[in-house]
């Protein structure tokens, strides 16, 4: 198996996401992003783990032309065979293999929790963007990432509650879901404000957003814990 599980994960996660993607995707983060996105004037876009392609697609829609990067060949493969019009391209985070200067948005939608040289990572999207440029993130939070392998347990009265420990211990650990097996990084939100504060970069919205839609029983768990956050920053310049 590879060190991070994605080329053996690859199939079950095309089969999981479909082309609506996830329930956070496609309930929790996708309209929030896609505001972020539309009536800015953005034109050319690297998407930083881009998968299978699905929020490429989603920028080219908006009019925005991407570029995907991602490490998997499997997911790469299918990126183009559902968008042979699209750039996508096989590559790490840590090793981006663009052009410094050359986009004026840089996306990383759920992949900073994949990424194990998260330093390295972030300045190569800093030094991707023009100045001026906006890096938007989309991130699993750090009280959920903080929650394996107990995540939510049932307490002593048979209340639902989610177990979070070792919150300021970086991490690595290994989640499984419908037949995906991954590895994914448990940081402090502390570990991500300081590298990214030390690019240079201006933090210019920040949101932790709640379910719109989908099943209730999902939704109520997702309203109780933050699972997720949205970053937008800003390079400075012109």
């Amino acid at each position: 198996m590879a060190a991070d599980g994605w080329d053996d994960s690859a199939a079950a996660w095309i089969a999981a996401q479909g082309e609506a993607g996830d329930y956070g995707r496609r309930f929790v983060l996708d309209a929030p992003m896609i505001a972020r996105l539309r009536g800015r004037g953005f034109r050319a876009a690297l998407d930083v783990g881009c998968g299978e392609g699905r929020f490429c697609r989603i920028m080219r829609g908006e009019g925005i032309q991407p570029v995907g990067i991602d490490p998997t060949e499997a997911l790469v493969r299918r990126a183009r065979q559902l968008d042979p019009q699209g750039d996508y391209r096989i590559g790490r985070a840590e090793a981006l293999g663009v052009p410094e200067g050359s986009f004026d948005l840089v996306v990383s939608y759920l992949t900073l929790i994949d990424i194990p040289d998260l330093r390295t990572a972030i300045a190569g999207m800093a030094a991707a963007l023009r100045p001026g440029g906006t890096l938007l993130i989309a991130n699993l939070n750090s009280f959920s990432t903080a929650g394996p392998p107990d995540g939510w347990t049932r307490d002593a009265y048979g209340e639902l509650r989610f177990h979070i420990d070792h919150y300021l211990e970086e991490r690595a650990a290994w989640v499984h879901w419908k037949g995906i097996r991954i590895r994914n990084w448990h940081r402090p939100l502390s570990t991500y404000m300081t590298l990214l504060l030390g690019q240079g970069l201006l933090l210019r919205h920040f949101a932790e957003p709640a379910p719109a839609g989908g099943d209730p029983q999902r939704a109520a768990l997702h309203r109780r814990v933050p699972y997720f956050h949205i970053m937008e920053w800003q390079k400075p310049g012109a």
